[in-house]
This record gives C-alpha cells, structure tokens and sequence, in this order.
C-alpha cells in the first residue's frame, strides 16, 4: 500500500469517528496554541528589554551623588549634591576605557510658543550627551562653544515637545519661551521612545549646563560650584564594563578624599548590565513557560495514544481481514502511524491559528507587546508531528503484529 493510500484510509477512519478524532486533537490543540502564544510573550518582552538598551545607549554607566544621614535616618540616592562637571572631565580625561562622560542636570518648566503650551522636563547638557546616549539630532545643530560657556538661550527639543508645541511646522530657528525666557530652538533630537520605567524619553527640552544654571535656576552657592545631577558615561567598545566601574569609583573616592572604609558620596550604576540581566531573566521565563506549555503537548500524545490502541481494538477483525487479502504488517504499521500523525498535525495546524488568535488578544487587550516568530511556529508544528509519531508507533506496532487467525477470530 503506498502513501497516498495510506492517508486516504487514514483520513476515512478518522471522519468515521469525526467526535472521537476532535476530542482526541483538543489536548495537541491547546498545547501547539500554548507554545506559540508563551513564546510570542515571552519573545515579546525581550523585544522590549532590547529596545530599551537601544534606547537607553551602548557601554553606558550613570554617576549619581549618593545619600545622607540625618539623626541616624538614611536619605536615600542623590540627597548629597557633590557631583560637579569637573569631576566628569577628571573621569573622560583620567580614565582612558572612558569614550565620554556627560554632566547633566534636571529641572521641570513650562514651554510655550503662540498659542500652545507644554510642560516638561529641562534638562542642563552638553553636545557629549548626545554621544554617551547615541541619541542624534533629527535636524538643526549641536551647541557651540560660545553657547556652552556664555549661558546662551539656545535648546533642543524632543519629538513629542516637537509634536505639542508646532505640529506639524519646522520648529527649527523658532523662538519658544521656557519659563518666561525667550530661547531658540537650534536642534531638534531623533525619537528614542519609552525608557525602562516606562517615561517618554522625547518628552524633553535640552539646554546648555551654564544656560540651565544661571538663566533658569539663577545664581546661588551650588551653581557657582558647578555641581551637577548626574554624569552620564560611555565606555569604548570592546571594553569590559568592570573594571571601568571600579576606575570610576577609585577615582572619585579619591577626588572626595573618601576615607578607607568610609561610605562613598557618589554611587556608580552600569545600567547595560542592568537591562542585561533583565534580559537573560525574560529569556529564561520564555522557555520557562514554553516548556509549561509543552506539558500540554505531552498529555495531547498520550491521549492519542489511548485512543489509537481503543482505535486498534476496536478495528482488529478489519486488521485480520486486510491481512488476509495480502496487507502486510508494514501496511498496517503505515496506516495506523498515519492516523496517529495525521490526528497531531491538524491538531497542531487549528493551534497555530488558535495561538495567532490568542497571541493578537493579549498584544491587543492586554497592551503587552508580543511578537509571534515563524520559528516558534515551526517548532510547535513539528513537536506536535514527533509527539503523533512517538506516541502512535507503539498501537500501530501493536496492530501490525497482530495474526490473521487470531484477528478474524476476535469479538
């Protein structure tokens, strides 16, 4: 008997127990639908965490000031302002793994130009931002020298600030007021979308650090220091990010004349590893719940497997009467393994459709972001064949072996 004819009486045997053969499939049904939807999940969320590396910049490290104690109570990061621009110099010029390290202050304002107005974070920068962030400009121009040192009233703007304030016109070279003070818009930066917490990253305005200081903050002790929020560094490709935070740290301990054993006033965060680690966790969920899901695959074949050998039984007067007008044991080996194979793969092929369905439920309703692969696809089809052939050879084995005599015989 050849294929062909093999999986037309396949086919035939099947839609004679049409209910049977569908409850039968239900278990490979769930399970294929299951796979494919973990995956897209779980893929989706390593999606995520790798767009926000991107976003967030290559080989970068965040300097911050550390925190105080007051009558015995912890304050907590950044309650001690000691950071200052020249300490971000020290660390690029000192430390030669170091490609640049950015200064950069905060503040929040309200924006307007005509009749729009937004409210959004200021932030105090100098053109090595843009480079520790990999963040470019979508058109206009970076600061001069003039502009850093003479506190000129010059900005960058985000895209949504871009979006809010003009629309659709060309914000480059209009004058927008931030706080009150008139200033140009000279560049306006690339989208970079969503950070890790979740925060429009192009919800901004830049400014120069020396704009920032005396124009919007205004003179006091603190800007005549210099000092600064935080210090964004970028490390050389290639670099191992180690012992560059360890150089960091030795550095500045030693710029604050830190004593030995003494508590640091500074704290050094790799945020790359940060998003690394983040990472290998969403990877380790997604096989984690892919393996759960596989579960299900497993109960599918067994159910097959139970079914088959009632099929076996059922059918064993029609095995002795085939076997008597000349099948072979390998015919009947061929048509029950097809059954059994047959029943995984359409199982498998409604999971495929009923994963997609659900796969596009939890991105839609649940705001998840998921990303279905031809791959995850490929992997829980052809799992669901190995589980029809595994578990179907054994009830095939067992009718091809079965004796004429004893089959026609049977009741």
């Amino acid at each position: 008997m050849n294929i062909f004819a093999a999986l037309r009486s396949a086919l035939r045997a099947l839609g004679a127990n049409a209910l049977r053969s569908v409850l039968t499939m239900l278990g490979i049904i769930i399970g294929v639908a299951a796979v494919i939807t973990m995956i897209a999940v779980g893929q989706g969320a390593t999606d995520r965490v790798q767009e926000q590396m991107k976003g967030l910049g290559s080989n970068i490290m965040l300097v911050i000031p550390g925190g105080v104690s007051q009558a015995g109570v912890r304050l907590g990061a950044q309650t001690r302002q000691r950071l200052t621009e020249e300490d971000a110099t020290a660390i690029a010029q000192e430390i030669p793994e170091v490609q640049v390290a950015a200064p950069t202050s905060r503040s929040n304002g309200q924006l307007v130009f005509g009749n729009a107005n937004w409210n959004t974070s200021i932030v105090g920068v100098n053109n090595d931002y843009l480079e520790a962030r990999d963040w470019p400009l979508a058109s206009g121009r970076v600061f001069d020298a003039a502009e850093l040192a003479g506190s000129a009233k010059v900005c960058w703007i985000g895209a949504t600030v871009a979006r809010e304030l003009f629309g659709e016109q060309d914000p480059v070279e209009q004058m927008i007021r931030v706080r009150n003070i008139p200033m140009t818009v000279v560049g306006v930066l690339a989208p970079k979308g969503q950070n890790s917490m979740g925060q429009d990253q192009d919800d901004t305005i830049m400014v120069p650090l020396s704009t920032l200081r005396n124009r919007i903050w205004g003179g006091d002790a603190t800007i005549r220091l210099k000092r600064v929020g935080s210090i964004s560094v970028k490390v050389r490709d290639g670099q191992d990010m180690k012992p560059v935070e360890v150089a960091i740290q030795d550095l500045l301990r030693q710029r604050f004349k830190v004593a030995p054993g003494g508590d640091d006033p500074f704290q050094v965060r790799n945020l790359t590893e940060m998003l690394q680690a983040q990472e290998e966790s969403s990877r380790v969920m997604t096989l984690l719940l892919a393996a759960v899901a596989g579960i299900s695959l497993l109960i599918g074949g067994i159910g097959i497997m139970n079914i088959m050998l009632v099929s076996v039984t059922e059918r064993t007067r029609e095995i002795g009467l085939r076997m008597a007008v000349g099948a072979r044991g390998r015919d009947i080996l061929a048509q029950f393994l097809i059954e059994a194979v047959t029943l995984s793969l359409i199982g498998g092929a409604i999971g495929v459709a009923l994963g997609a369905a659900a796969t596009w439920g939890v991105g839609a309703f649940a705001g998840w972001q998921v990303s279905m692969s031809p791959g995850s696809v490929l992997l829980a089809v052809g799992f669901s064949g190995f589980v029809g052939v595994f578990f179907g050879f054994y009830p095939a084995r067992r009718a091809s072996k079965l004796l004429p005599i004893q089959a026609l015989r049977y009741e």
